[in-house]
């Protein structure tokens, strides 16, 4: 559930929607009695420190990696089977009856293979996806724990 929620969010990020860090807003308390514009300086000081010790930058769209090739599903395994099958059947058999067997048979073992090609790439775009999605909170959270190291050292709370 949680993986999906942040795919969502990704996509939304991705196409321009939204910044993800509205997703992953820090709650920051001036411990000591900083004004706000102190506070304003030193967000900034932390998100620059923080940037620079994680190589991530929260106010940036995320990027990705390259997808896996070939996402559109493709379909006439059915037909090539069946073409094929005819053409075997008719050159082994003496019949159009073997043709049209091999017709069927090489139809039926066309769409299976179809299917489980439409499968695997459909489970090489589920994977990356998630590995997309992991890789971009995993940098969002060492992100967060740096600017929050940052702000906790001078003064504030964070949670």
């Amino acid at each position: 559930m949680k993986i999906s929620i942040k795919l969502g969010i990704m996509a939304i990020a991705l196409a321009g929607g939204i910044n993800t860090s509205m997703a992953n807003e820090l709650i920051i308390f001036p411990a000591k009695g900083q004004s706000n514009e102190q506070m304003e300086k030193d967000k900034f000081s932390c998100y620059g420190w923080a940037k620079g010790q994680t190589g991530f930058d929260p106010m940036k769209a995320p990027t990705t990696s390259t997808p896996p090739p070939s996402q559109a599903k493709k379909s006439g395994g059915v037909v090539r089977g069946g073409l094929g099958g005819a053409a075997l059947g008719a050159i082994i058999g003496d019949s159009s009856k073997s043709a049209k067997r091999g017709a069927v048979a090489g139809g039926l073992i066309g769409g299976v293979r179809q299917g489980s090609a439409n499968r695997a790439t459909e489970q090489k775009t589920e994977q990356w996806k998630q590995q997309e999605s992991s890789n971009y909170a995993n940098n969002r959270n060492q992100y967060n724990r740096a600017y929050s190291a940052c702000l906790e050292g001078k003064g504030y709370t964070v949670k």
